[in-house]
């Protein structure tokens, strides 16, 4: 009788035993699905990153319009060098340059040189032969300086391709619901409107290149309106890093305050 008695306890104990284990591990379970729900984002944060979202793509907006046209820098004659009743002026990108013909009577008669690009005129459009034959371009009988006009061009294309990169981490990011990819994402944007910066700066050292290398002509130069673009993206790009930035440090100091 007594050893039926022990035996009966031995096992009500193992039982209670393997319960309590049970139990501790559903608790376990519990916690780490509710600590997995702490690192996901609340519609909050979600909202956050699509509306710096927005701004990086008008960065990114300015950007490409401001690398897929010619009106980086304006070039003109004085409006009577040719004696006649047209001048000219140039204007040209990264890509693609345009030598434009205007009548005299069109200019402002307070303005000395030859423009604005938008007057009416006769317009020669070409594309600059430095990323095939490697030629360099003569504009006005000076010539362009090949290895400073490639560099602004390639910089403006690793600008293009980090946004990219950065767009496609934030969509990863938005669709599965974490934070994580935000890190790159800052990265990618900062890097990409610092790249597009500097494709400014060297362009500018281009510019100045080409009308030092002969001074038979006299030029008035002038940035246009497609710097300003890219001027603007790059400042904006680099705003919408810094703000990914901060977003993921918040959300990760949240987390680990939350786990604490």
């Amino acid at each position: 009788m007594w050893s039926n008695f022990f035996v009966q306890q031995e096992e009500e104990g193992r039982m209670g035993v393997a319960g309590g284990g049970q139990g501790g591990g559903v608790a376990g379970m519990k916690g780490f699905r509710g600590q997995r729900r702490t690192n996901k984002m609340s519609d909050s944060q979600e909202g956050k990153i699509k509306l710096v979202f927005f701004v990086a793509i008008i960065g990114g907006t300015l950007t490409v319009l401001g690398v897929g046209t010619e009106f980086w820098v304006e070039l003109a004659q004085p409006k009577n060098y040719s004696g006649n009743q047209t001048c000219q002026m140039a204007h040209y990108g990264l890509w693609k340059g345009c030598v434009r013909t205007l009548w005299v009577s069109d200019i402002d008669p307070e303005r000395t040189s030859c423009g604005p690009v938008e007057l009416p005129g006769e317009s020669n459009c070409t594309y600059f032969k430095f990323f095939t034959s490697g030629e360099n371009a003569v504009i006005f009988q000076k010539t362009t300086n090949r290895n400073l006009n490639l560099a602004a061009a390639i910089l403006a294309l690793l600008s293009l391709t980090m946004m990219v990169m950065g767009s496609i981490c934030i969509a990863m990011s938005l669709n599965k619901g974490v934070p994580f990819f935000l890190k790159p994402a800052s990265f990618c944007f900062v890097l990409s409107g610092v790249l597009v910066l500097l494709s400014v700066l060297i362009f500018h050292q281009s510019v100045l290149a080409l009308l030092s290398s002969d001074h038979s002509v006299p030029l008035h130069h002038e940035l246009s309106w497609s710097v300003a673009c890219v001027g603007s993206a790059g400042a904006i790009l680099i705003f919408g890093g810094t703000a990914f930035g901060r977003l993921y440090c918040l959300k990760f100091t949240h987390f680990h305050h939350n786990s604490v």
